[in-house]
């Protein structure tokens, strides 16, 4: 988020999020490697198999006063597509004018819900990561391994996600990322972000998904301070297509009606 004319910012506080972590277990640094590689191979095919999925994603930011009431609101209603190459494809639905008045969300704040909110850690990521293994814990009864991330180094215009990752200790997979984005989109800017925690949740017997976002913070501006509140949901999960790759030509063009069929040219 930025300040606006008013003034602006964010800040959360989670009651009972982060649950103590057992002392780190009896794991050579080898064995804590291969569960990274393990899992991070597992989130690059879960992040493939992502592409055969349609969702919709609900934001909703609020505007929150020192009591805590509602001032000021923000709003997406998007259909979320990929294509196969991986890109997303964003329909919005609805987007109401929002009514934000002590901050504006500035791309940062728009590229953390597209990318950083919904964190995946694929093989592909692991270099730009430090992980460290933190021990055992249970994310909603999920035995979990707990790893701390944060990027190695901070690209101008890029963001990353540093925090910590719930990856259950069967299907390897990320359950639950709590964090912020970090990464300055424009120098010298006055941005802050909130810390968030997102919930993933099995949706079809085989990998997790994103279901859920939420962010309740003050961030502190030079300015001043600025109270927020985010929802993110993510539903309707449904699979539009397979893994096979369909090559798409030239357009067909259908014979004039009762004309007689054209053969087909030899391969």
């Amino acid at each position: 988020m930025r300040t606006s004319l008013i003034a602006a910012g964010l800040a959360a506080l989670f009651s009972g999020i982060l649950g103590a972590a057992d002392a780190p277990a009896a794991l050579s640094q080898s064995q804590i490697d291969d569960i990274i590689t393990r899992f991070a191979a597992k989130e690059a095919e879960f992040q493939r198999a992502r592409g055969n999925y349609t969702y919709r994603q609900t934001a909703r930011v609020f505007d929150l006063d020192d009591s805590g009431s509602t001032v000021g609101k923000w709003e997406m209603v998007s259909d979320i597509v990929f294509t196969p190459a991986g890109k997303r494809t964003e329909h919005v639905v609805r987007a109401p004018v929002e009514t934000l008045k002590n901050f504006n969300l500035d791309p940062g704040d728009i590229q953390d819900l597209r990318d950083v909110q919904p964190f995946v850690l694929t093989t592909t990521e692991i270099p730009q990561y430090f992980i460290r293994f933190i021990g055992k814990a249970n994310a909603d009864e999920i035995p979990c391994y707990m790893f701390a991330v944060k990027p190695k180094k901070l690209e101008p215009g890029k963001r990353y996600f540093s925090g910590q990752i719930w990856v259950d200790d069967r299907d390897l997979q990320i359950v639950k990322t709590y964090g912020r984005g970090v990464g300055q989109m424009h120098r010298g800017a006055d941005n802050q972000y909130p810390k968030f925690e997102t919930f993933r949740q099995q949706i079809d017997g085989k990998y997790w998904f994103p279901t859920y976002t939420v962010a309740n913070d003050t961030l502190f501006f030079k300015e001043n301070t600025a109270r927020m509140k985010m929802t993110v949901t993510y539903k309707d999960y449904k699979q539009f297509k397979s893994d096979v790759n369909i090559k798409y030509g030239d357009e067909v063009k259908l014979p004039p009606e009762g004309s007689k069929p054209v053969a087909p040219p030899k391969p």
